[in-house]
């Protein structure tokens, strides 16, 4: 069983095995460039999921981030629509990072599927190893997958108050240090980061080539981050609940455990109007 991670080279070797594979790739500045580029190529066999419209429900003004989680029912809905099956592995690629790719490894986590990784390297190393590619669309299937929700994995924005200020607990940032700064925000109306929070940017995970670092070192940096916490006493959040998903991998491909997620993060964070200014006060 995989479920962390997956080297391009072992996939290969197990593509038409049976496995689930799934695509994620997106970005932000081109919402439909993702499945574009997916129904022009992608690994043979694989699924589509649009972090937007299969990966997140509707955005509540005022209320939620802007990617919150969907309902449990919708996921399984999805999940059935692509057959998986309680104890098929699954596998899941975006165009390289992974950082869109490990919000669903981490949505498996949450509904109780643990056979689940991510491509190391993504479609680039996909693609840069010539491993085989398709234009061919999948062949539907379908099954009755049921979930099982793992609410001990999620934090509240309430948990998050709690929290931020017990020394007992670290609260990590995964935005870039810029953004965790306050000095740029090129999303979010507000620039800043919660009250409390140290940063560890989520790009850190990975080398300069796009693979992700050993299991050795991210478990030398993250135990110095995190100190004597382990990992029920750990909490992530990014900007929208999409890439802090990569730290928590990061953390569980390091044998530290599973770490816990504050799904709004900042988007939602700040729709408050006492948090915002407590913000706004503190950059002062």
């Amino acid at each position: 069983m995989y479920d962390t991670l997956i080297s391009a080279k072992t996939l290969g070797k197990h593509l038409n095995k049976g496995w689930l594979i799934v695509d994620c790739r997106f970005s932000l500045s081109d919402k439909a460039w993702g499945r574009e580029a997916y129904l022009d190529r992608h690994i043979a066999g694989s699924y589509y999921a649009h972090l937007d419209d299969d990966l997140s429900s509707e955005i509540i003004p005022g209320k939620t981030g802007r990617h919150p989680l969907p309902s449990l029912q919708d996921f399984e809905e999805l999940l059935s629509s692509w057959g998986l099956s309680q104890n098929e592995q699954v596998v899941i690629y975006d165009q390289g990072p992974g950082g869109i790719a490990a919000r669903l490894w981490w949505m498996l986590h949450w509904v109780g599927h643990h056979q689940v990784a991510v491509l190391d390297g993504g479609w680039a190393v996909w693609i840069a190893e010539e491993l085989p590619t398709s234009y061919v669309l999948p062949i539907k299937k379908s099954s009755n997958f049921q979930v099982k929700e793992r609410r001990g994995l999620i934090r509240s924005a309430k948990d998050v108050e709690r929290i931020r200020q017990d020394d007992q607990h670290i609260l990590i940032d995964s935005r870039a240090a810029a953004r965790y700064r306050g000095e740029e925000e090129p999303i979010d109306p507000i620039a800043g980061h919660i009250p409390g929070a140290v940063n560890r940017p989520f790009k850190d995970n990975l080398l300069e080539g796009g693979l992700w670092k050993d299991t050795e070192l991210l478990r030398k940096e993250f135990e110095g981050l995190v100190a004597d916490r382990d990992a029920e006493h750990t909490t992530f959040y990014c900007g929208s609940g999409v890439t802090a998903c990569h730290n928590i991998l990061a953390y569980k491909h390091a044998g530290l455990g599973e770490a816990l997620l504050y799904p709004g993060s900042w988007s939602e964070w700040i729709n408050r109007e006492e948090r915002a200014k407590r913000v706004k006060r503190e950059k002062k």
